[in-house]
């Protein structure tokens, strides 16, 4: 049955089949040839959806494309600029910065990537930046969308092991932060060996100003994280408050948002939001399938006859999810490999936690390595670039990351919750 299950899924993605499509249907032939009722199906379907914790997901994307599409992510831009601008090379960190900060507001890769690409790389073309390095640089960034909460991969993963999404939120920021100073590390090497200019000289009014126009955007994450780890509302319920607090902010601060333009921000985020809870609901009868003919029990069982070494084994577990990043978009990845890997995980007495964490860094890389690298498509469709070009480029990037990947696997300590 699993030989069944996973070839036939396999074969479906490579006809061409939608990953949805191509869950569903490979449990769909387990189950006609296991002869078991087929409303399981239907039951399952409905049952994978049902779960307070991802009504999070509709509205973090909703609140990410707000501001993607809206002034707060130039104002931050701005701001940030005014206080590392005046240094060689100040550009590039002001760019990972970008990255990390609207991370904390978007919880999506692709949402920080276009809101950071858009006001960030016609700039940094004009101010003599190599215009494939800067685009690699802020895809890079971008990938730091899904690991400094809020996380919508996270929400994803917590549903299905049964973790705190409040747990993992907290345990995602060193991560996230380790993957900014890396990619500046990196950034600033380039920026020296290609001899790039400094900003504008320090000012404390320049500052000052940047900061009275961005301190609604820099309030944002405060207002959600901080109410989430007060304890003052659920991350389902700060992700409603995201919503509100953004088109309040859009439509009577910035006033860069009218009528017309939030209902066709509404249509984009409906049908992102639409793509994945059909992921998820299709996931259903998957899991169930594993679940039913205990797949997950016998593949730990045949790595486990390979080694009991538990790094060797999260070795080979970390070089599939990397590859899995590489062939499969971030929710779909998670949503399949997760009940997989968690029955091996706790075998070995792995945190959930830091096994949640890692999946999603490691799938997170998998944004910017071809051919299913959304954060390299959005800045393509930003410069105008050909994604082989910016891939060229993400090549420093993408090691820096593997290594911090890497890091956080072997030394869970950089994971505060685990200490």
């Amino acid at each position: 049955m699993a030989a069944l299950l996973f070839i036939s899924f396999i074969v479906l993605l490579l006809i061409g089949v939608p990953v949805a499509f191509a869950i569903a249907a490979a449990a769909l032939l387990v189950l006609l040839k296991g002869d078991v009722k087929l409303l399981i199906l239907v039951q399952r379907m409905f049952a994978s959806t049902d779960s307070f914790s991802l009504i999070a997901v509709p509205f973090f994307i909703f609140a990410g494309d707000l501001l993607a599409k809206g002034k707060v992510s130039r104002v931050l831009v701005e701001f940030a600029e005014s206080l590392l601008g005046m240094l060689k090379g100040g550009l590039s960190i002001v760019s990972v910065l970008a990255g990390m900060f609207f991370a904390a507001i978007s919880g999506s890769g692709a949402a920080t990537t276009a809101a950071v690409g858009a006001t960030l790389i016609p700039e940094l073309k004009k101010r003599g930046y190599r215009e494939d390095s800067a685009a690699a640089l802020i895809a890079a960034a971008g990938t730091i969308g899904v690991v400094i909460p809020p996380s919508v991969p996270m929400v994803l993963y917590a549903v299905i092991s049964e973790d705190s999404v409040n747990t993992l939120f907290k345990n995602g920021f060193v991560p996230g932060v380790l993957m900014g100073v890396i990619l500046i590390a990196i950034s600033l090497y380039q920026a020296h060996k290609f001899n790039y200019p400094k900003g504008k000289a320090f000012s404390v009014g320049n500052v000052l100003r940047t900061f009275k126009e961005a301190i609604w955007g820099i309030l944002m994450p405060v207002i959600i994280l901080g109410g989430i780890f007060s304890g003052y509302f659920t991350p389902s319920e700060a992700a409603a408050v995201a919503v509100i607090y953004a088109i309040f902010v859009s439509f009577f601060i910035y006033r860069d948002l009218d009528f017309k333009g939030l209902v066709e921000i509404m249509k984009g985020s409906a049908k992102t939001s639409a793509v994945i809870m059909i992921i998820i609901a299709c996931s259903g009868p998957f899991g169930w399938v594993l679940a039913n003919y205990k797949i997950p029990e016998a593949i730990a069982s045949g790595v486990l006859g390979i080694s009991t070494n538990k790094y060797v084994i999260m070795f080979l577990i970390s070089l599939i999810i990397l590859l899995a990043g590489v062939f499969m978009e971030t929710s779909s990845a998670i949503i399949i490999l997760s009940p997989v890997f968690l029955p091996l995980v706790k075998a070995m007495g792995i945190s959930t936690i830091h096994f949640g964490i890692l999946f999603v860094v490691g799938i997170a890389i998998g944004m910017i390595t071809p051919p299913v690298a959304i954060n390299l498509f959005v800045a393509s469709g930003i410069t105008g670039l050909p994604i082989e070009r910016i891939s060229k480029s993400v090549i420093p990037y993408l090691i820096g990351l593997i290594i911090v990947f890497f890091m956080i696997v072997y030394v869970p300590l950089l994971i505060p919750g685990l200490m």
